[in-house]
């Protein structure tokens, strides 16, 4: 592994409306030094260009040669091209979501990321969600999952199903917090507007018993993301949308609470009571996607694990594509 002294040296591929986030957010980190950005779009990397001052280059092969850390935000198609080319250059990766095409071109990319003893990190940025992070500490073995990604019309992203574009999210948190194997997997879904689904619900049974059930539109008339976790005695919603979580917790007693406002569940007959307590963590606000791109700086600095791996990635695309297996 390649020891860094200064800053890490990174470029940005693809100068899009996301790459254009990316790059004035790696602008403020400090243990990067941003070396400029590619996009095969003359007219959108000379707009850029001017709009921002970040040098622009005239080739994949010219950016990766100068660089230490390869940020992918180019459309989904050309993932796999230009993670490959950067990896057998042994250049570090960060690759936004869906991590490629599919889940044959994810092992083939494990395989060469794995030959390049180089660090790969995933753009799921619900992962930096300051709400889902806030929640974290009370996810403890979940055995019902409910999740709703709703979003008003947009044809951008419509070239792909829902399932790639908005549901993918999902998919990924609730692996991330269901320590087990997915068992099953059913799904319906509808194009409406577009030639690939718009609307899809799919329900994921894993080998634990646990059960999610998730709903993705891009055809609904107010934005949504929610989840709700539910587990032994306690729930948690989680609003990725408006930042904001609630808690409700429940625990035994033996006596009616003193305080009269408290709220009581009577198990009935010989089978006690519980009181149930409601907590609204306070949510530390911070920019997600900044702080996924500074955690997989700190993650090649300190040779550590990136938070979101490329094997993380391959899951989520996986159970993505099974899902769509179902609904054709």
């Amino acid at each position: 592994m390649q020891k860094f002294k200064n800053m890490l040296k990174i470029g940005v591929l693809g100068a899009g409306h996301l790459g254009k986030i990316h790059l004035r957010c790696i602008a403020e980190i400090n243990d990067y030094e941003l070396v400029g950005f590619y996009d095969p779009n003359d007219e959108t990397a000379s707009m850029v260009e001017k709009e921002f001052g970040f040098k622009k280059f005239n080739s994949l092969a010219e950016i990766i040669a100068a660089v230490d850390v390869v940020d992918i935000v180019t459309p989904t198609v050309s993932h796999f091209e230009c993670a490959s080319q950067a990896l057998k250059k042994s250049k570090h990766v960060f690759i936004e979501k869906p991590i490629v095409t599919s889940p044959q071109e994810a092992r083939e990319l494990i395989k060469i990321a794995a030959e390049a003893n180089a660090k790969v990190q995933v753009g799921h940025v619900e992962r930096f969600n300051p709400a889902f992070l806030a929640a974290q500490p009370y996810i403890n073995n979940p055995m019902f999952i409910e999740t709703h990604r709703l979003a008003l019309f947009n044809p951008r992203g419509t070239d792909v199903p829902v399932v790639l574009d908005l549901m993918i999210h999902d998919i990924d948190i609730v692996l991330s917090v269901v320590n087990s194997p997915v068992k099953k997997i059913s799904a319906s879904g509808v194009c409406i507007v577009s030639d690939t689904h718009d609307i899809a619900n799919a329900r994921i049974e894993f080998d634990n018993g646990c059960v999610a059930n998730l709903t993705a539109s891009r055809l609904s008339l107010k934005n949504m993301r929610k989840s709700r976790f539910f587990q032994r005695d306690a729930y948690i919603s989680v609003d990725f949308l408006e930042k904001d979580i609630e808690i409700v917790r429940m625990q035994d007693i033996e006596n009616e609470p003193e305080n009269p406002f408290s709220l009581v569940l009577n198990l009935g007959e010989g089978k006690g009571m519980k009181e149930i307590m409601i907590e609204k963590p306070e949510i530390k606000p911070i920019n997600a996607i900044k702080t996924e791109l500074e955690k997989f700086a700190q993650a090649i600095l300190s040779d550590t694990t990136p938070a979101v791996t490329i094997n993380d990635g391959y899951l989520a695309l996986d159970v993505a594509y099974k899902i769509l297996d179902k609904i054709s």
